[in-house]
């Protein structure tokens, strides 16, 4: 497959689901099943125009190799900017994965959406969400990224906020949008200082000026900050994550999507292909983020009975697992996690829609013993946890232990205690993740039924839902490819890995300044170690954290299987007795309530004070401004009424009176004008004598 074809293939793959949602927008109505089977049709050439490059890249196997077209898109001379579309390894494994969940997502909506009375609405919507996210994807430069990220913001907008007859629904879509501003704000202000510095928005013009150090030290680290901003508002990172787990309110195939391959993927994806823009200052900021949400948002799953909840916070856990990778240098697990993690939680929030609609509601406190109803649903939810949890030979136990290992290996490069609290909290986050994803299995597969009329009615899902669910689950056992070999060794590494930095300059005519990013250990690290020491401190991380994951699923299960399915700890008086601990996650650590007290006041306290300052000062200049120009019109118009109309009218007045007088002595007679001529002569003769 040539450069060209490879390049015409991508095009493709981001114009089809545009095409999918201008025609179900605007003629769905009008068309067989509302158009949904455009959707699902476009969808299936994307995947397989997506497979078509997958398999080119696998069999060229080198992670360096790209194809990259760029036109002109403005010229003004002093200001240049190129549109563009790049596709590399790193793209064509997250064109599989956006393809493969949207894809099976449109046919999975067929049957859940069935009967909605804006179905065809729901269908347009979703091909401009894919659209959004395959830009995101394609794009070759900073500007492009951030427009097809902000249309991934709204496509999010208007699937969130689907149900808008409900308030809850309307508020997440608001939640959602206006949380994700603060984040795109430190964004823009991250890519003008790119701009600024360098002059240049394309990637890997940026990569070797950075790795020239036409940018460095804190404006680097300061402009990756900015960056990162992004990142933490797409991808829920605290203390921009309150978003996430309201958008809950959207119809679920958008959770899976949300979750699974588009908007919550795209803030780890933007990192990772920007690995070189981001200094050692900002990589220690995602680093610690990462870890910290990874841990918290774990804790408040545990006390969650609202099954898309418990999900919705383990994909802040499992995103925090791979933020925590990009701190640590480690973007090819972090991808690789992204990657195996959009299979099985793709798969698991279908499952829960599939349990949704049988029983009709979202509470575990309704359902127990649904195994019995819904065979496949719980076989294929089963798998999807027990891939989250790390359960070994299944994909999400290389992946997350390869985030584990590389976290570990950060620590003990450095050597300082405050360099293993990412791994302290990561491995605490692993004997989580199990406890409560199994807790969920329990409580809503095993057991009694909590509701027996809702068990009753309730029956597998159609095949068109259960289907997509086969499908993830396969994908959830072999995403990791071979199994037994760390993503160093296996499939991933054919696609993604640390670039080359000093090459990348040389291609760009610049002179690496030599000093990379050494964190991880990859390189030499700061202590002279060589290439071969490393190696050996990451293989022995990898080795003890696998093993002390592996101990650290154990306990999560069987700790669950103890509780809620042999029952000999009774959950409710533990919840007594740790009430004030219980309040705290069930209020998820009060973060809503600290902004509602600080910023959401301060902002209306501040719209106050500038609604204040409009009415006093700006109103009451121009209605004063008003008033003075009413007075002054005033006396001006009774200057000019009784002046200068005075004037006027007094001289023609004068006039008037003179015309009227010469009037009545010219009367046209020739008798009158003989007496007035005889009385002039008389008086003038009268005159003389007396004179």
């Amino acid at each position: 497959m040539s450069d060209t074809a490879i390049l015409y293939s991508a095009l493709a793959i981001l114009l089809l689901p545009l095409a999918s949602f201008v025609l179900t927008f605007f003629f769905g109505k009008k068309l067989p099943r509302q158009g949904d089977f455009i959707g699902v049709s476009f969808m299936g050439a994307s995947w397989l125009l997506a497979l078509r490059i997958f398999i080119t890249f696998w069999k060229i196997g080198d992670p360096s190799y790209r194809a990259e077209y760029s036109f002109t898109w403005i010229d003004l001379g002093v200001f240049h900017l190129d549109a563009g579309i790049l596709v590399d390894g790193m793209t064509s494994v997250m064109l599989m994965v956006v393809a493969t969940v949207s894809g099976l997502v449109h046919l999975y909506s067929t049957g859940y959406m069935k009967g909605d009375r804006r179905y065809e609405r729901f269908f347009a919507f979703l091909g401009f969400f894919t659209f959004s996210m395959m830009g995101v994807v394609l794009s070759n430069n900073l500007f492009f990224l951030y427009v097809f990220w902000e249309l991934v913001g709204l496509a999010s907008y208007l699937l969130i906020g689907f149900f808008f007859h409900k308030h809850s629904a309307a508020n997440a879509n608001k939640k959602a949008f206006l949380t994700n501003r603060v984040g795109d704000w430190g964004f823009w202000l991250g890519i003008l200082a790119f701009f600024t510095a360098t002059g240049t928005l394309n990637y890997f013009e940026l990569f070797a000026h950075v790795d020239a150090g036409t940018i460095k030290g804190a404006a680097l680290s300061w402009a990756g900050v900015g960056l990162f901003m992004g990142c933490m508002g797409k991808s829920a990172q605290m203390p921009l994550h309150i978003w996430l787990p309201d958008a809950m309110e959207g119809p679920t195939p958008v959770s899976a999507l949300i979750h699974a391959a588009t908007m919550v993927a795209a803030g780890v994806y933007m990192v990772a292909r920007l690995a070189p823009l981001f200094g050692i200052t900002a990589m220690m900021v995602i680093m610690y983020v990462g870890a910290i949400t990874a841990f918290l948002a774990a804790t408040i799953a545990l006390v969650k009975t609202d099954i898309k909840r418990v999900l919705a916070f383990s994909t802040l856990s499992q995103l925090g697992y791979m933020v925590m990778a990009l701190g640590v240098g480690d973007s090819p697990n972090a991808m690789f996690h992204l990657t195996t993690h959009a299979m099985f939680k793709g798969l698991l929030f279908l499952c829960a829609g599939s349990v949704i609609h049988a029983v009709h509601s979202q509470e575990m406190t309704d359902m127990g013993a649904l195994r019995k109803k819904l065979p496949i649903t719980f076989i294929t939810f089963l798998i999807g946890t027990m891939a989250l949890s790390g359960v070994p030979f299944l994909s999400g136990f290389y992946s997350k232990d390869g985030i584990l290992g590389s976290a570990l290996a950060y620590g003990m490069i450095n050597g300082n205690w405050m360099s293993y609290i990412p791994f302290t909290l990561g491995i605490m986050a692993a004997v989580l993740t199990p406890f409560y994803m199994f807790r969920l299995v329990f409580r809503t597969f095993f057991g009694k039924p909590a509701d027996q009329e809702k068990f009753d009615h309730a029956h597998e899902s159609p095949l068109n839902m259960t289907i997509p669910l086969m499908a993830l689950a396969l994908f959830a056992i072999i995403a990791a490819g071979i199994p037994g070999k760390m993503v160093d060794e296996a499939w991933f590494s054919k696609f993604v890995a640390q670039y080359d930095m000093p090459a990348i300059a040389a291609e760009f005519h610049l002179e690496s300044a030599g000093d990379h990013l050494e964190v991880a250990g990859h390189g030499e690290d700061a202590h002279g170690g060589g290439h071969d020491a490393l190696h050996d401190i990451h293989h022995t991380a990898h080795m003890r954290a696998m093993y002390m994951s592996i101990t650290m699923v154990i306990l999560g299960i069987g700790s669950a299987w103890w509780v809620y399915h042999q029952k000999k700890i009774n959950p409710s008086i533990v919840q007594e007795k740790m009430k004030g601990l219980y309040t705290v996650l069930q209020g998820q650590y009060f973060f809503d309530e600290f902004y509602a007290a600080t910023v959401y006041r301060a902002t209306l306290w501040w719209a106050d004070v500038c609604a204040a300052f409009d009415r006093i000062i700006i109103d009451g200049i121009v209605d004063g401004t008003g008033h003075l120009t009413r007075m002054v019109s005033s006396v001006s118009g009774s200057i000019d009424k009784y002046v200068v109309d005075g004037a006027v009218n007094g001289i023609a007045s004068v006039f008037h009176g003179f015309g009227e007088g010469f009037r009545r002595i010219q009367t046209g007679r020739v008798q009158t004008y003989l007496v007035y001529v005889s009385a002039s002569v008389l008086v003038l003769v009268l005159v003389y004598n007396v004179l």
